[in-house]
């Protein structure tokens, strides 16, 4: 197995959007038609499926769920598949996906973060094919501050491209923006200053490797199963080490501290050459913090542990593709994560 990058898309074709996880409730139906229109302006014909009921915590039974986002990888039609965000319990398709057909396929573009990391993952590590955690079709109208890209300039790259991202130095800090109120939004509120944190100790970092990662709550689910095994992965493109990246959702310091170290235990972590631990929104508590959570679980593997960066749930976001060479720089000036899709 060699790690397939989709071929880049161009004008004219075919984006399909599926909520494989949590659908679109009604009230926020036109922010979903203006991310659309933002999708179509790059001259793309936009399918939405039919799994997108946004009434309860999934968007339609499992196996409905299943069946669409299948027929959606694997019609040679559709480039990229986009979900409107996350969710909760995309976990119940793992067990009705056909990853053979997944691998057989030609490979399309699957985009997204946090839940729809619990599909992500397994289907790089399983099949291959690239993917790219970062947007949301929902966030897609934002505009992406300077340093950083956006999904659509990635699934356009060509194959081999080599792109840097850099932080911008700001993030958010305060709640949601009101899709409801105001469906057009497209600025982020970036209201205070952040930079990478080495964790671990001090001084600069240099580390590359194969990435892989994605949204702790949802992967740690899967851990020690064969929808997870990074070694295997590792041994079959990576002999010279992976470079994995985590974030969380939000939960309490307490729940990812001991998913992290399940994860660990699982050998999710065995092969990482450095670690990029997402800024998260989680509450520190009185008697452990966040870092101190991540050192505590993930100090003891004796690697770079670099946090706070722009991968996870506190805006802005940092696309990054499973399956891709990076290379991440840093010290006390700054940092950047280069990509090759190669």
């Amino acid at each position: 197995m060699s790690v397939r990058f989709p071929r880049p898309l161009r004008p004219g074709d075919r984006i399909g959007v599926t909520a494989p996880s949590s659908g679109v409730p009604k009230e926020m139906g036109e922010r979903l038609q203006v991310a659309v229109r933002e999708v179509r302006a790059r001259g793309y014909e936009v399918v939405v499926g039919s799994c997108m009921d946004g009434t309860g915590h999934v968007s339609a039974p499992a196996a409905d769920r299943a069946d669409e986002l299948m027929a959606m990888l694997t019609d040679p039609a559709i480039r990229a598949v986009v979900p409107p965000w996350g969710g909760e319990t995309a976990v119940d398709l793992i067990p009705l996906l056909d990853w053979d057909r997944l691998r057989a396929a030609e490979p399309t573009w699957l985009v997204g973060f946090s839940d729809i990391s619990t599909l992500m993952t397994p289907l790089t590590l399983l099949t291959g094919t690239a993917t790219l955690h970062g947007n949301n079709l929902m966030d897609t109208p934002y505009r992406v501050p300077e340093g950083l890209l956006s999904w659509l300039d990635i699934v356009a790259a060509p194959a081999g491209h080599r792109f840097t991202q850099r932080p911008p130095g700001r993030h958010r800090t305060t709640g949601f923006d009101d899709f409801v109120g105001d469906p057009e939004v497209r600025e982020f509120t970036l209201d205070s200053p952040g930079r990478w944190t080495r964790l671990d100790g001090t001084g600069a970092v240099e580390a590359e490797g194969r990435l892989i990662g994605g949204c702790i709550e949802a992967l740690c689910g899967l851990a020690g199963t064969k929808y997870l095994d990074t070694s295997a992965f590792a041994r079959a493109e990576a002999p010279d080490g992976l470079l994995v990246y985590v974030e969380d959702a939000g939960s309490d310091v307490f729940s990812i501290c001991r998913s992290l170290h399940g994860m660990r235990l699982a050998g999710f972590f065995d092969q990482a050459n450095a670690i990029l631990v997402g800024r998260s929104k989680a509450r520190d508590h009185g008697s452990l913090s966040h870092q101190e959570a991540i050192l505590d679980a993930l100090g003891s593997l004796g690697v770079p542990l670099i946090a706070d960066v722009e991968c996870g749930h506190v805006p802005p976001y940092m696309p990054i593709v499973n399956g891709a060479h990076g290379r991440i720089v840093y010290s006390s000036f700054g940092g950047e994560l280069i990509q090759t899709l190669a």
